[in-house]
């Protein structure tokens, strides 16, 4: 595994265990452990078998944990058939009582442990072990300048962001510097959950300017090769971005 990337994948594995925006450390480390533990209920294995998951009644196989039932709903579904998930279901988690920003931290936490676990299986390495709950609170502070519109979630674009946000686009030129395309946009009601994922994502993909920059080749593969293979696995898993 590339330097870069095993580096990126520690950051983003500590990261798990600090404060979150919506989410205590605690309750962000119960998210990353319910995403690992998916995989075996049966619940979501008939679900996603059937022809329309509602069909199929039932109670996840959960961890014992803090997290209430719309958070383990939504880890599940994530997890075993993110390719019919709906707005009706999100809106759904909403009246139980999950908030949209709760919501936005809990999937950047999935995106983070699936992606992790998923590269380190198939490099050959073992999964790596839950850090400790740092101490400390969610600041629960929502952008002022999200607005809802783009997708399910209200977004922040980068001409509404203001000084109080973090510098979730990379506004200063370089090589981190993000235009703010909608697939960027798609967890900026949180930025620090965002940035949590888009880190991780722009070592194991490429970065923005890498993607567009066709005059040199920055990965083992070639740009053709990369767009090939996201293709073939977006389509295999029901992608529908």
């Amino acid at each position: 595994m590339r330097a870069e990337l095993a580096e990126a994948q520690i950051l983003a594995w500590n990261r798990l265990a600090e404060p979150g925006v919506w989410w205590t450390a605690a309750e962000r480390l119960a998210i990353a452990a319910e995403t690992r533990h998916a995989a075996s209920c049966p619940l979501c294995r008939d679900r996603a078998a059937a022809l329309m998951p509602s069909a199929i009644e039932g109670e996840h196989q959960r961890l014992d944990s803090p997290l209430a039932e719309p958070a383990i709903e939504a880890i599940h579904r994530i997890c075993a058939d993110p390719g019919r998930l709906s707005e009706s279901w999100f809106l759904r988690l909403q009246q139980a009582g999950l908030a949209e920003e709760a919501y936005a931290e809990l999937v950047a936490i999935v995106a983070v442990v699936k992606a992790t676990d998923t590269a380190r299986r198939a490099s050959g390495l073992p999964a790596l072990e839950f850090p400790s709950p740092q101490p400390g609170e969610p600041s629960r502070i929502r952008p002022a300048g999200a607005r809802p519109g783009l997708g399910w979630l209200a977004t922040l674009a980068p001409e509404d962001r203001t000084p109080a946000d973090p510098d979730l686009y990379g506004d200063h030129p370089g090589p981190r510097r993000r235009p703010g395309a909608n697939i960027q946009r798609a967890l900026s009601l949180v930025p620090p959950a965002m940035i949590h994922w888009w880190d991780l994502l722009e070592q194991m993909y490429q970065s923005s300017q890498q993607m567009r920059d066709f005059t040199r080749e920055y990965r083992a593969i070639s740009h053709a090769q990369i767009e090939c293979l996201a293709a073939r696995v977006a389509a295999i898993n029901r992608c529908e971005y």
